[in-house]
Order: C-alpha cells, then sequence, then structure tokens
C-alpha cells in the first residue's frame, strides 16, 4: 500500500515537472515571437515613411530616378517577404538603399536645408535606434529559448515534442564593412 502511495506521489510528481517543463519551453517560444512582431512593427513604420521620403527627395533629385526606384523596389521586396530570412535579407538590402538616398543629400544642398526632409531623415534615425533595441532584445530572447531547449533536463521535452532552436537576427555583410569618409 505505501509503495504504491510512493509511486503514485512520483507519477503525480513527473507529470506536474513535465507539465512545467513543457508550459515554460512555450512561454520562451511565444516570447520569441513577440519579440520578432515588435521588429516587424518598426520596419513597417519604416516602410510606411519611405514613400514621403522618396516624394521629397524626387522633388529636389527628379534626375536621380536610379536611385529612387532602387529603393521603391527594396521597400517593396520587404513588404512581400514571405519567410523570416528573406525578410531579414530584404531589410539589409533596404538599409543599404535607404544609406545612399541619404548620402545623395549632400549632393543637394536644399534637399539637405528642407525641413521635410530633415524631419523624416530624424524619423527614420529614431526608428533605426529602435530596430536596434528591438533586434537586440530579439537575439537576447532566442539566446535564452534555445538554451533551455539545450539544457537538461528541459532538453528531453524539447526533444519529446520537436520544440526547434530559433535564429538570430545577424547584421548583412555591407554592415560589417568598413565605412569610407571621402572630402
Amino acid at each position: 500500500m505505501i509503495v504504491l502511495i510512493v509511486i503514485a506521489v512520483a507519477a503525480i510528481i513527473l507529470v506536474l515537472w513535465v507539465i512545467s517543463a513543457y508550459n515554460n519551453l512555450i512561454r520562451g517560444r511565444i516570447k520569441v515571437e513577440t519579440q520578432y512582431s515588435q521588429i516587424d512593427v518598426q520596419l513597417k513604420m519604416r516602410t510606411d515613411l519611405i514613400p514621403n521620403l522618396i516624394e521629397t527627395v524626387s522633388a529636389y533629385a527628379g534626375h536621380e530616378k536610379e536611385l529612387i526606384n532602387s529603393v521603391t523596389q527594396s521597400r517593396e521586396k520587404m513588404m512581400g517577404a514571405a519567410s523570416l530570412d528573406e525578410e531579414i535579407a530584404m531589410e539589409n538590402q533596404l538599409k543599404g538603399t535607404l544609406k545612399s538616398l541619404f548620402a545623395l543629400s549632400e549632393n543637394y544642398p536644399d534637399l539637405k536645408a528642407n525641413t521635410n526632409f530633415m524631419e523624416m531623415q530624424k524619423q527614420l534615425a529614431d526608428i533605426e535606434s529602435r530596430i536596434a533595441d528591438f533586434r537586440q532584445f530579439y537575439n537576447d530572447t532566442v539566446m535564452l529559448y534555445n538554451r533551455q531547449l539545450e539544457l537538461f533536463p528541459s532538453s528531453i521535452i524539447a526533444g519529446l515534442f520537436k520544440f526547434q532552436p530559433k535564429d538570430f537576427f545577424k547584421a548583412a555583410e555591407q554592415d560589417k564593412e568598413h565605412v569610407r569618409v571621402k572630402f
């Protein structure tokens, strides 16, 4: 009789532990997805601002069609991304074309002095800063989640229920290149 009670208590403890470990893994996965959606919100804000920026730049630098078209195409590709990897690649491409667009302002003093352009440039800089912050928080969350998948004993539950590790947000190769300033 006592043996049955001990076995029942041990079984209950084991079931409660499995439930707890499973719920912790679910919480971790949801937190990763939530943090990614925060990045997505900031990226959407940036893509919503781009048409206004392009309109302002077009008014001053209308003959720079190739660059303006490149920014527009990059924005459209990013908005149509079908997967996380594709969205990251398109986001990095858009970031590169925006750098070129802002470099263009150096050639047009009137554009550089335009208050609309300056305000949009400030808004984009603020959004870029928030994107960087959210990327860092996302990567921290992914690290905690992936570590939970690997550490014993939760790795047993992760394996049983086929939890998969999440990918980190990585910098694009062009962001790693040395920036050259020419006068």
